[in-house]
């Protein structure tokens, strides 16, 4: 069983792995962690009965120990907050949770190696680290993620072999400008996919010397933030492959809207289906995992919950400021790809968001890697623009903005509201391109988490 304990606490948590088409993996045995957590959900009756379940899911970069590590000092800040534990407990006797860390392939290169189980069941903290990947063995991992076609798989070549010859060139050479043009069709990529529903014929607009030429500008270097990290152990850190950190960067987008209406979604459902009707389920998701999240509650039409979700947080989400928005502006009167959750009322308790002016991997990068040609405004607001710096916007009659405060306040989250909390005073620090995006494991998120898990009035 894939159940881990975080580190000096008593919280375990169920790690469950799906592959890039939101396919559950099997553990070591054969066996699907959805088949036993369906069967703690049922529990009725008895000590064991579950009244809350959480579902986390990780963002961008994630791979199998990043995810783990996330979920550890995550769910380890949480833990640590013994007020608001008992005060869980004394709002909502018999409160016992059922905690889920969803794990989707999210890091270009990365390490998704199914952990095993100890002889305790738990994982453990050792892993054999990755071994350095040759070109071939990138391009097939690129192919794998990008597009998996002779014409994709040529393209991969002559990006990274140039990319591994020449670091720092002025312009990018012709055949690889071709190549990226002829990588950009084989993907079949769309653009905005969480602002407004995925639209037909892909990014034309998308020039791989332009992005090669701004990023190049920006950072004078590897490129990184949300577009960040070298190619993976093969001495391949080119500023070559800028273009193909920002495809990298609309897939991964895309995937994870996917994994959420299909893997995330179906374990969801799966859940309610069998967990008695008082049972919570909250959601938690952090920079792309907030698309997850969102994902998974707004379901299509194949994927609808049973019953709305208790509450969602979305911890500095790398996903469209107007992804909630009844009328995006510029869109000819279209709503955001999730106004449905608030249009259906597909969240029982309230929304909250963080954002950070110190996150500039949302900030900076985001918008760097969302758009198609350069920003502009809309209104005092950009087009490209994400919640984790702006919070989720175009709903002012159901929303508010307010700061953070510190662990003894009272939020009074009253359900159905969306609350986007000015996370600067906490939410602040961090190194490099990125600055503060991975800056979440403060007791004052916690407390805010917390304070929206108990914002959910009882069912009965």
């Amino acid at each position: 069983m894939t159940l881990r304990q975080v580190p000096g606490t008593d919280v375990t948590y169920h790690l469950v792995c799906f592959d890039k088409e939101g396919r559950e993996r099997p553990e070591g045995a054969g066996t699907l962690a959805s088949s036993t957590l369906r069967a703690l959900a049922a529990v009725q009756g008895t000590d064991e009965k579950i009244s809350d379940v959480f579902f986390l899911s990780h963002g961008w970069q994630g791979d199998i120990p990043a995810a783990i590590d996330q979920y550890d000092r995550w769910l380890g800040t949480m833990a640590a907050r013994a007020e608001d534990r008992r005060s869980a407990r004394t709002r909502h006797p018999g409160f016992r949770s059922l905690v889920i860390g969803l794990h989707w392939p999210s890091k270009p290169w990365g390490d998704e190696r199914v952990p095993s189980p100890s002889a305790s069941g738990l994982l453990s903290d050792e892993a054999e680290p990755a071994a350095p990947m040759s070109i071939d063995e990138m391009v097939d991992v690129n192919a794998e993620r990008l597009a998996d076609t002779p014409a994709a798989r040529a393209a991969l070549h002559t990006i990274l072999e140039t990319a591994r010859r020449d670091e720092d060139a002025d312009s990018l050479p012709e055949d690889v400008r071709q190549a990226y043009e002829t990588l950009r069709i084989e993907a079949g990529l769309t653009s905005d996919g969480d602002m407004l529903p995925p639209a037909a014929g892909g990014v034309e607009a998308w020039d791989a010397q332009a992005v090669y030429q701004q990023l190049r500008q920006e950072q004078d270097g590897e490129s990184q933030g949300l577009l960040g990290g070298n190619a993976g152990g093969a001495g391949v850190s080119s500023n070559i492959l800028s273009p193909l950190r920002q495809l990298s960067f609309w897939k991964m987008k895309d995937r994870g809207r996917i994994f959420g209406e299909t893997g995330a979604a179906d374990l969801l459902r799966l859940l309610q289906e069998s967990a008695p009707q008082t049972t919570r389920f909250h959601l938690m998701g952090h920079s792309f995992g907030c698309i997850v999240v969102s994902a998974a509650v707004a379901g299509t039409a194949r994927s609808r919950l049973l019953r709305p979700v208790d509450s969602l947080v979305l911890a500095q989400g790398a996903l469209s400021l107007w992804a909630y928005s009844a009328n995006v502006p510029d869109s000819l009167g279209k709503p955001g790809y999730f106004h449905r959750i608030v249009d259906e009322g597909l969240v029982r308790g309230p929304i909250v968001t963080t954002r950070s002016l110190h996150d500039t991997a949302v900030g900076k990068y985001y918008p760097l890697g969302a758009q198609l040609a350069s920003q502009y405004l809309l209104g005092d607001l950009p087009k490209y623009g994400g919640i984790g710096t702006y919070g989720i916007q175009g709903l002012n009659t159901v929303s508010d903005d307010v700061p953070m405060a510190p662990t003894d306040f009272n939020y009074a989250f009253r359900p159905g509201r969306i609350y986007n909390l000015d996370a600067r005073n906490f939410i602040s620090h961090g190194d490099g391109p990125s600055g503060a995006h991975n800056d979440i494991a403060h007791p004052e998120v916690a407390h805010a988490a917390w304070q929206a898990v108990l914002a959910v009035p009882e069912q009965t």
